[in-house]
Parts: C-alpha cells; structure tokens; sequence
C-alpha cells in the first residue's frame, strides 16, 4: 500500500476519532449508552401498562410514550409484550395483572422496576368509592413498591409521599419529561384548534386538560367560569362518567354555564394547537404526583394557571407561573393574564426545558443501569 494511502487512512482515523470525541463530549446520552458500562449494551425493558382503554387517555398513558421515546433516544430496546424476553420489566400500573407480573418477573430472577405515578393522596376524590378504599390502596400500593427491585417517580414530592409509606426500595425522582419540539407554537396547528371550535376572532379562551375527576380542580374551573363569562373554557379529556361520582357526572353534563365546554378526548394537532393558541392554560388540581399537561402547557410557551400545590415545590415558582389557593385568586389571575398585564411564558419555557424528553432518557438509562447492578 502507498504512502499516500496509509497518510489518508491515518488521517481519516485521527479526524474519525476527533469527530467521536466531539460528540461524545457534547452529547453525554450517547456517551452514557456507550461507555458507562457494558451492561446497558443488550439491555431489553419490557414496559408494562394495565388498563390502557382506560389510562391511555391519562398522564400516566402519556408517561409511558414518553418513557418509549427516551429509550429509543438512548438505543434501548424494549418491548410490550409480556410473553417477550427482557431483563428488565418496568411497570406503569398497579392492577392485579401488574401485581402478578412483578411477582412472576422476580420469581423468573428479572429485576422489577415499579414506576411511582400513584400514590394514595391522588387516588383519593377521582372514582366513585375513591376515598373509602383509598387507606387500603395505600397499603397495597406500598406492598407492591416494595417488592420491586427499583422505583422511579416522576417528583421529589412523589419521593417523600411513597417513602412516608414505609417503603425502603432504592428510589429516585425522574420526570415524565417533555418533547419541546412537539409543543413548539405551530400556526396550522393553531388553525386547527380554532377551526375545529368555531372560535372567533377576538374571543378570549381558557383551556384545561385532565380526567373528570373532583382531584383535578373540576368545580373549581366551573366556578371560575361562571365568574367570568365572556371568556369560553373548554376543558379537553374525558373518562366513562360511570366511574365518576353523580355530582361530578352532572357538572359535565348540564350543571355549568354556557361558556364552559367538555367536549372530550383529543390529541394531535388539536390537543398541541390548543396548548399554545389558547389565551391561558388553567389547571386548578389539587393534587399530582408531577402533571403532564403542566409540562405541555409550559412547553407550549402558554400563560399558565395553577393551584400552588406541595408538588411543584422546587421547579415552579411565582416567577414562571400564576400560583392561587382559591377560585378569588383564580379569576384575579387569569384577568391579569387576559388583560396582558402578566407574562411568564419565557420563565416557564425554562422550567420545561430543564425537564427536557433528552435530560429524561438520560436519566432512565441511569436508573435501569443502577437496577441491573444490584
């Protein structure tokens, strides 16, 4: 072989090697896969959710595509199918089929990894008979957090919650994470909304996301709305009104004003272009182990309204958000936000950034690296 050929091969590996270490050195999810440790290379995670007719349509539905689209970012496979091989099972439920797949998996010698959405504060006032099974719910969820091998959960208030339990399984604080790029303001999304509820030009709207539950704030965005009705709130989600409680049934069906709209489930360019072409988002929930749609609506760069609740402690401050405790408060706020005498949109894009689907998977791969060492 030539001179020539060896110093262009020579030069073609130095360059090659220069490249990789650029990469690497800026890009430390790939360095992670790559180099932290050989036990990730071959990894397969099963992720398990129970019920998906049912919490597909809700924050912990939402969860696990974030959780599919972060191992993806990080060249892990995975796999849904329970008859599959993998090493690890990462489950997102807590119905009977979840608890007999955690104990088959550690009688199989698999690591189990329960994912801490739930807890017994935010069972309480959603379904019918919530509250009088929640004590018991509470106990079981801890038994099964604490046969798993390893919890994630998606806040630090979630953390304390699960650890106040009694539970002494390993346990980190992990973000649902959010896909900025989805939630970046997109005109013809925006059209879409609009069109799809025939707003007109200068109409003021507030939008809400979430089940039909008490928990969420529901009578709460009902009130407000009956205080301010020159403005239409629509709140987008939905739920078989049978598992709610009749009180909360009859709000949806007919007891509220006309300028508030449940016009159910939708996702896609509806659900995104009403996240960043509404006026404000609303969430008046009383309790959440992180909210999903808190992360949509910040990464949307949307005027954003909230409970100020124990769970956004530490990421969410006055400064990227509108905190209230009462319906008083929530009306003064969204005023303030309609009338453009309030802005937090760039703080709260801030907020989202730091809870980015990239810093996510990172992360993920962390925990199910620190699960496959035990």
């Amino acid at each position: 072989m030539s001179p020539e050929i060896e110093e262009c091969k020579h030069k073609w590996f130095m360059f090659s090697a220069i490249v990789s270490f650029i990469y690497f050195s800026f890009h430390p999810l790939m360095f992670n896969f790559f180099f932290l440790s050989g036990i990730i290379v071959g990894m397969k995670v099963l992720l398990y959710l129970e019920g998906k007719s049912v919490l597909e349509k809700s924050g912990i539905g939402r969860a696990l595509q974030h959780q599919m689209n972060a191992l993806d970012l990080a060249g892990i496979p995975y796999t849904t199918d329970i008859l599959g091989d993998y090493d690890v099972v990462h489950i997102n439920t807590y119905g009977p089929r979840s608890l007999f797949l955690l104990h088959a998996a550690k009688r199989n010698g698999k690591k189990v990894i329960m994912h801490g959405h739930s807890t017994k504060e935010d069972f309480q006032n959603s379904f019918i008979g919530s509250n009088f099974f929640a004590p018991l719910f509470g106990k079981y969820l801890a038994h099964m957090y604490q046969k798993a091998d390893f919890i994630i959960t998606p806040s630090e208030y979630s953390k304390k919650l699960i650890q106040s339990y009694g539970v002494t399984t390993p346990i980190v604080a992990v973000s649902n994470g959010i896909d900025l790029a989805k939630y970046q303001a997109d005109p013809k999304k925006e059209a879409v909304f609009r069109k799809h509820f025939q707003i007109k030009e200068g109409q003021k709207v507030v939008v809400c996301a979430g089940l039909y539950f008490k928990r969420k704030g529901i009578e709460d965005f009902v009130e407000v709305a009956r205080r301010m009705p020159d403005v239409r709130f629509i709140w987008l989600g939905s739920i078989n009104k049978w598992l709610i409680p009749a009180s909360i049934r009859r709000l949806v069906e007919k007891d509220h004003p006309d300028n508030v709209e449940f016009p159910g489930y939708f996702k896609g360019a509806v659900f995104q272009g009403a996240m960043s072409g509404s006026d404000a988002f609303f969430f008046p929930s009383y309790e959440e182990t992180e909210g999903i749609v808190v992360l949509e609506a910040l990464a949307s760069k949307q005027h954003t309204v909230l409970r100020d609740i124990p769970v956004y402690e530490g990421w969410i401050d006055d400064q990227s958000a509108e905190l209230c405790h009462n319906v008083d408060e929530f009306v003064d706020s969204l005023q303030r936000v309609l009338d453009g005498r309030v802005d937090k949109r760039e703080a709260g894009y801030r907020v989202a950034q730091s809870r980015s689907i990239d810093d996510v998977a990172h992360q993920l791969v962390e925990a199910y690296q620190k699960v496959l060492e035990m």
